[in-house]
């Protein structure tokens, strides 16, 4: 099992960064996996012609699983995520990209665990402008090198 251990993180690193694009199948499957109805993510006359939207509309805990998904991608099998929390800020529609991008901010040792913090944030890009629409901070338990 190979992944990334406490001494190969530095304060200031930054996470690879992923662009998620969305289609109408992808959005109906997270909305059908999610046991989520509101036809805004699914149902384009619905969410153009009843509720206003320009488009259908990206969940907000897809845009929070996407955030997810990049963390554990970076941190590997054996890290361990101990603290994860989201705010959105704002909306994404489906002809959105999606920029995730995250950053370490912070070490720590605890009995020989290494203690990473991290924020993230997903970042709505839309033609030649972009907003922060979800941030995030995490704590994640990466393993010492030394101790394997």
């Amino acid at each position: 099992m190979t992944g990334l251990f406490f001494e190969e993180v530095s304060c200031g690193d930054e996470m690879p960064s992923r662009l998620e694009v969305f289609d109408p199948a992808r959005l109906f499957f997270f909305s059908a996996s999610t046991f989520n109805g509101h036809r805004i993510h699914y149902d384009w006359r619905y969410a153009t012609e009843i509720e206003g939207f320009q488009d259908l509309v990206v969940h907000g805990s897809l845009q929070a699983a996407l955030i997810f998904r990049s963390l554990t991608a970076w941190m590997g099998p054996q890290g361990r995520i101990v603290r994860f929390s989201t705010k959105s800020l704002g909306q994404v529609l489906m002809t959105d990209a999606l920029k995730v991008s995250g950053r370490v901010i912070g070490l720590g040792e605890d009995q020989d665990i290494g203690l990473v913090e991290i924020e993230m944030a997903a970042e709505r890009q839309r033609g030649h402008s972009s907003i922060v629409t979800m941030p995030a901070s995490a704590g994640v338990m990466l393993p010492l090198k030394s101790l394997q």
